[in-house]
């Protein structure tokens, strides 16, 4: 899994390319996050449209996220989900926990 991160007006951007299954990209995502947190005083937007395919393990991953967002009161919103990733989310009910927007400027206006 790739993983590219940058800080866009005090938000946290992550794109993703890959599956997110599996423990290794899990960690890696967390340590990319663990970093840049003290930056990120407004959230978290995850961009998926790289991502083609989310295991139980990637939903860890996403409540892990929200966790640490939620204990700094901040957000994480979900950017482009494919088809796939709405539909684990909408079966796992965490469709009521994550907002979705379509491009990253829509999380950074949701977000500020």
């Amino acid at each position: 899994m790739e993983i590219i991160s940058n800080i866009k007006s005090n938000v946290l951007m992550l794109s993703l390319k890959g599956d997110l299954i599996g423990e290794e990209s899990g960690s890696n995502i967390i340590e990319v996050v663990n970093s840049n947190m003290e930056f990120a005083t407004n959230g978290c937007a995850i961009d998926f449209s790289g991502v083609r395919y989310m295991n139980s393990s990637g939903l860890g991953v996403l409540i892990t996220i929200h966790t640490k967002f939620k204990n700094k009161q901040g957000e994480v919103i979900i950017v482009n989900p494919s088809t796939q990733v709405n539909k684990l989310l909408s079966i796992t009910k965490l469709d009521t926990l994550f907002s979705s927007v379509e491009t990253q400027e829509d999380a950074i206006q949701k977000l500020n």
